[in-house]
């Protein structure tokens, strides 16, 4: 088993909404877990260490994904928050979040 920083059906490409953005390489079904994009750190920026697939998502307005921890919760109770889809996305489409984590 090889390392891999991005699921497979997850790579990164040129957004129209700001730089770099994660795009799906397949039709991903709603309510798949992409995996893990923030580790608890309190030596890190806002107390978060984020992983490749937390570092190039995008802010939208109308998500098509959502941030959880352990219970279903935005809250890290167990130290790391994963990616969720909220609706079915299409191969070739932009992978979206709204972003709440973060003071602005």
């Amino acid at each position: 088993m090889s390392y891999r920083p991005l699921p497979k059906q997850v790579t990164i490409k040129k957004s129209l909404v700001d730089g770099l953005g994660l795009f799906a390489t397949q039709n991903i079904q709603a309510n798949t877990i992409l995996g893990i994009t923030h580790i608890s750190n309190k030596d890190y920026e806002n107390g978060f260490l984020r992983t490749p697939l937390g570092g190039f998502i995008n802010h939208s307005t109308n998500p098509n994904c959502k941030l959880i921890s352990c219970g279903d919760s935005r809250e890290i109770e167990c130290g790391i928050l994963k990616l969720q889809t909220i609706l079915d996305i299409k191969s070739g489409e932009e992978i979206l979040l709204t972003y709440k984590m973060y003071k602005v």
